[in-house]
């Protein structure tokens, strides 16, 4: 018999347990100390030097921890707190003001000075706080009033003011590894007074952890809900074999979960940078697998074909023109067709812009223009370019000189467009890559009726 054969319709009962009313699990499985703690090894080990310091020194100093979700940053505040047996008080920062931080703060100063006491102050998600916000937190950090700890999945040197970094360490927390999850998986079975691999078969534990994606919430939060689950169901069967949970159990239990993929965490960034960075590097396998993560994460569509857009004429440019106007209408797609399907249109326009030849060229001219324009601000328009329509202007000489290049061959003639102070500026150098080719020849044939010309008038 298998657990799934025997949970008996428990997804059409109202489930009710004495567990639903308690805290989430990964709250009661919190450590209670540093010895429990599991996880960031890269500075928490039997050489960390921050915990040399801290139990040296007695206090602890301003830190910034930034990692993504479930990686036990709060934890870590928490019992660093008790392991210099300091006050904590923690705050979110959605729901605290600059009033509200200014109290703690005098609170805490009151606190050290009447009581010796050592304040901690936990802000969750300090990088929403304004700037404003984070003015308050400075002096009362900076005089050792309390002990400020910001947790955030921002990278802090992009969201926190330079004067707040500058005082406080930043202790970057990393995904869990493996094995790490692996521990809390066993803790949590053991909570329920279950043994891991006989709930678990060992597909299933693997799939449970890569679902989880180093986040420790997330895994508990997974184990949670099939362990209540089963429960009172592996004392109904007390004494009966049962084979453990397999990976296509598993997966029927977890129905609906999503990868995590925060759209406002680094995550997403590093998930977006990496995707234009495969289609810049013409790797279409890599552009697919970035695209999958995204769409199985929740992100906007419109905003992935937007993005691509931007890449075919950043990236591609005239090697190839065609890019813009298949990504614009695979945009126009994707509005029109909505998800899932529009996840097709995504497909075929990143697999036709990996594949596609690559050229900047007009991307790096238009920089360059742009800096020439920031030096040398609004230089007259030369006369013989300048609006002619009226007779009035033809009289103040406007499009005096000007030669018609359609009336020559190949629609053009030599003449000059930019002003006379950057008449020999070149900011567009078509390469030889695609159809940019075609353009470099182009390029090449005006030169030589340019020499003609010379030659000629010589």
């Amino acid at each position: 018999m298998t657990f799934l054969e025997a949970k008996v319709d428990l997804f059409e009962n109202s489930f009710q347990s004495e567990v639903s009313v308690h805290q989430p699990l990964a709250e009661r499985l919190r450590p209670k100390s540093l010895d429990e703690f599991v996880g960031q090894t890269k500075f928490l080990n039997t050489n960390s030097q921050l915990l040399k310091l801290i139990k040296n020194r007695g206090y602890v100093p301003n830190l910034i921890l930034w990692g993504p979700p479930g990686t036990g940053k709060t934890t870590f505040g928490l019992l660093l707190a008790q392991l210099v047996r300091a006050e904590f008080i923690s705050v979110n920062a959605i729901e605290t003001g600059a009033k509200k931080l200014r109290e703690i703060g005098q609170e805490a100063h009151q606190r050290k000075i009447q009581y010796q006491t050592a304040t901690i102050v936990f802000v969750d998600e300090i990088h929403r706080l304004n700037r404003s916000q984070q003015d308050v937190l400075l002096p009362f950090a900076e005089k050792g009033d309390f002990s400020l700890v910001g947790a955030t999945t921002e990278n802090p040197s992009y969201e926190l003011n330079s004067a707040l970094l500058s005082r406080s360490r930043v202790i970057e927390f990393y995904p869990h590894e493996k094995e790490d999850l692996r521990i809390l998986l066993s803790r949590a079975c053991a909570h329920f007074e279950l043994e891991l691999d006989k709930i678990f078969s060992e597909e299933a534990q693997e799939e449970l952890i890569a679902l989880s994606n180093g986040d420790a919430r997330a895994l508990l939060g997974y184990s949670e809900h099939i362990l209540s689950l089963l429960q009172d169901q592996i004392l109904e069967l007390e004494g009966e074999k049962v084979s453990p949970i397999t990976k296509e159990n598993l997966l029927e239990f977890l129905s609906g979960s999503t990868l995590y993929y925060d759209k406002k965490s680094d995550n997403h960034y590093n998930t977006v940078s990496a995707f234009i960075k495969s289609i810049r590097g013409s790797d279409a396998d890599a552009a697919l697998y970035y695209l999958a993560r995204m769409v199985q994460g929740g992100e906007d569509p419109v905003f992935i074909a937007r993005r691509l857009v931007i890449a075919a004429s950043e990236d591609i440019g005239n090697a190839d023109p065609r890019a813009l106007q298949i990504a614009v209408s695979g945009l126009e797609a994707v509005r029109l067709v909505g998800m899932p399907e529009a996840g097709i249109n995504l497909a075929q326009v990143v697999t036709y812009l990996a594949s596609a030849p690559k050229s900047n060229r007009s991307y790096l001219g238009y920089k360059m223009a742009m800096e020439c324009v920031k030096k040398t601000g609004n230089i007259e328009v030369p006369l013989r370019l300048q609006s002619s329509q009226t007779q009035l202007m033809r009289s103040l000489g406007r499009g005096e000189g000007y030669l018609y290049p359609h009336d020559a061959e190949k629609g053009w003639v030599k003449q000059s467009y930019l002003p006379e102070s950057l008449i020999n500026e070149t900011f567009y150098e078509p390469s030889d890559i695609g159809f940019e080719k075609n353009i470099k020849q182009y390029e090449n044939w005006k030169k030589n009726k340019e020499s003609d010309s010379v030659k000629k008038s010589e």
